[in-house]
């Protein structure tokens, strides 16, 4: 496929932090995307939590599968439009390999230990800890820590980061000190990530029994799609009724992207990467879906995430998480040795990386093994 010109082509990376020949047969986007699937910290996704705990179900989406779904659609956002697909799936498959076990509960209060313990540090944030993990935890190769991913890739993992972080970690995070935009290809990743996740919720939660068809229908996007579904298959019902509906509607999200994106890079006259630089965010739902979007959201927050079954399991998480960091900085002997260190605020970094790197299931026995007899 011919990359437009405002996308992010193979020879024009800005490279790797230690410098590698090329692969005559793989792409450097391809090559990182290689790279995360066969590391530690990806194939410890598949135990990691979305919504639900990973032993909750076997159908319910978990960190890995979400990740492939994000994958899959950003792909198809960036074929059509003429973006490069390699570093969309490259960004996708490691956006979330820094989120720690239990979903975003977990990640809350390692953040609020880590801002209590290592306010120097500034907390817990799971993009900047995906960035750790390829620049430096991973430890597959002989010559360097991490993944040696490209300038780009890791430029796309790092969708949030603050003044304070951004100048410790140089020309990566730059970006955010000049106040430009990244790729189109990291633009469109982080609303694949949203799409990916708003609509399997629905299906999780369906799943689960925890939100219901009737209060779903008050969701105007969802509603939309459900009756057309009912309307053109009478006969259809169950989970396939459900599956077209969500299918649908990734799809209208999907193709509304596509256009109001190219219509903005038609405004703005975007002819090179540069220009996508300083340009406002190019990447966008329209005014009508993204309000559509925005309902569907506040619905699964009030009816899903804060579901009191869902708001317990977050409070066990917490406990567990909590307990876990204040033992092991109480006592890092507790600690694997390749974990302790001498240093106090290296100590508590190293502590951190330890829980973010456990599985749900890992971080449940290391409970047990620490707090019960």
């Amino acid at each position: 496929m011919t990359l437009a010109s405002y996308a992010s082509h193979n020879e024009a990376s800005k490279g790797r932090v230690y410098p590698e020949p090329s692969d005559p047969n793989r792409g450097p986007y391809q090559r990182d995307r290689d790279r995360i699937i066969h590391c530690s910290a990806f194939r410890r996704l598949e135990y990691k939590t979305q919504v639900f705990v990973n032993h909750e179900g076997d159908l319910f989406r978990t960190r890995l599968t979400h990740s492939l779904e994000v994958a899959q659609i950003g792909r198809a956002i960036a074929r059509n439009l003429s973006l490069n697909e390699d570093l969309v799936e490259a960004i996708a498959l490691a956006h979330d390999l820094g989120h720690t076990p239990f979903g975003h509960a977990g990640q809350d209060v390692l953040n609020e230990c880590m801002r209590d313990y290592a306010p120097t540090i500034g907390g817990f944030e799971h993009n900047l800890q995906s960035l750790r993990i390829v620049d430096e935890l991973e430890e597959r190769y002989a010559d360097f820590n991490g993944l040696n991913l490209t300038f780009e890739t890791r430029a796309g993992i790092l969708k949030h980061c603050s003044i304070h972080h951004a100048k410790q970690l140089g020309e990566v995070a730059q970006r955010f000190i000049d106040k430009k935009q990244p790729s189109l290809e990291a633009q469109l990743t982080n609303l694949a990530d949203g799409i990916a996740y708003n609509n399997h919720d629905i299906d999780d939660g369906l799943r689960s029994g925890l939100i219901t068809i009737e209060q779903l229908r008050e969701v105007p996007i969802f509603n939309e799609h459900y009756e057309r579904v009912l309307w053109q298959h009478p006969d259809l019902y169950g989970r396939r009724v459900i599956s077209e509906t969500i299918r649908r509607m990734i799809n209208t999200l999907i193709v509304d992207l596509t256009q109001t994106t190219l219509a903005n890079i038609q405004q703005y006259q975007v002819r090179t990467i540069e220009d996508v630089h300083h340009a406002p965010m190019l990447v966008a739902f329209s005014a009508a879906v993204k309000e559509q979007e925005r309902e569907l959201k506040k619905f699964l927050m009030d009816n899903l995430y804060r579901h009191y079954k869902v708001m317990r399991m977050s409070a066990k998480a917490s406990m567990i998480i909590r307990s876990l960091f204040e033992a092991f900085l109480l006592n890092p002997k507790l600690l694997p040795t390749d974990y302790r260190r001498e240093d106090d605020t290296e100590q508590k970094r190293a502590i951190a990386d330890y829980i973010a790197g456990m599985t749900d299931r890992f971080a449940i026995r290391e409970y047990r093994n620490l707090f019960e007899m």
